[in-house]
């Protein structure tokens, strides 16, 4: 009877055993860090733009629970130079970009060599007086143009649904309250360019004060010889009260991380 009895847990104890370990188990969970992600924001931006900012650090810091990645937050990028920045998986940038010559040339030459790059609202304006080619070209040739005034919330269409960007959101959807700029040349016209959401133009005209009445109006892009991201959402402290945008931004981040040339952090 003792012998049965041993045989018996033994034998239950294989099946728990199995139960708990099926082939093709469905999750993948990390035993260290996955990357290195660095978050960028300027302190002497508009105000709006680092409320946007400041909320957008929290927003990061909750991906990050439990360590899943390491995730540097910085307002200074002095010092970060080629060498600094290759050690990221991707660079995001809130509501602003290197401004003096060292710091764009380190940021030219990590993205130049397979870098990653997410990139919010203002971390994109450029004018004349920016004096930034590279960047503008990184952009897909456009410089602010013009934008809608005050902030507001406004319906969006997505470009490319089998994105992985886009691929798990609707059709149409309302983002929060925001700022949009609108961009000459658009975007759309650089053939490396591949826009992935845009301003419905059923919103037109768009504002109260300063009022947007037709054009092309990409919101979501990424230019196809980098590894990079652009978002034009990033105004005031309204941004992240909206699970389909919060969504959305999820996506771009993971999947400029997934594009590392070293390898999908994902898998590992």
């Amino acid at each position: 009877m003792k012998r049965l009895i041993l045989s018996l847990i033994a034998l239950l104890t294989l099946a728990l055993a199995s139960a708990q370990d099926p082939a093709g188990y469905p999750a993948n969970y990390a035993r260290a860090p996955r990357f290195k992600a660095l978050v960028y924001y300027a302190t002497y931006a508009e105000e709006a733009h680092v409320q946007f900012a400041r909320q957008a650090v929290e927003f990061f810091k909750k991906l990050n629970y439990g360590d899943g990645f390491v995730l540097d937050v910085v307002t200074d990028l002095g010092g970060y130079t080629y060498e600094k920045l290759k050690t990221y998986s991707v660079v995001v940038m809130l509501d602003g970009y290197p401004m003096d010559k060292a710091g764009r040339e380190a940021f030219e030459k990590y993205m130049e060599n397979g870098g990653g790059w997410v990139g919010f609202h203002a971390s994109a304006y450029n004018d004349r007086n920016t004096q930034w080619p590279w960047f503008v070209k990184f952009l897909g040739g456009g410089v602010f143009y013009c934008n809608n005034w005050p902030p507001q919330p406004a319906l969006m269409e997505v470009d490319v649904k089998d994105h992985p960007v886009t691929r798990n959101l609707p059709a149409e959807f309302v983002v929060p309250a925001s700022e949009f700029y609108q961009w000459n040349p658009s975007p759309r016209q650089d053939p490396d360019v591949r826009v992935l959401l845009s301003l419905s133009p059923k919103n037109y005209p768009i504002g109260i004060k300063d009022v947007v009445s037709f054009g092309d109006f990409p919101i979501v892009w990424t230019n196809t010889k980098y590894r990079m991201i652009y978002l034009n959402v990033g105004h005031g402290d309204e941004e992240f009260i909206d699970a389909t945008q919060n969504l959305l931004l999820v996506n771009a981040f993971r999947w400029v991380v997934s594009t590392d040339p070293a390898g999908d952090p994902f898998k590992k």
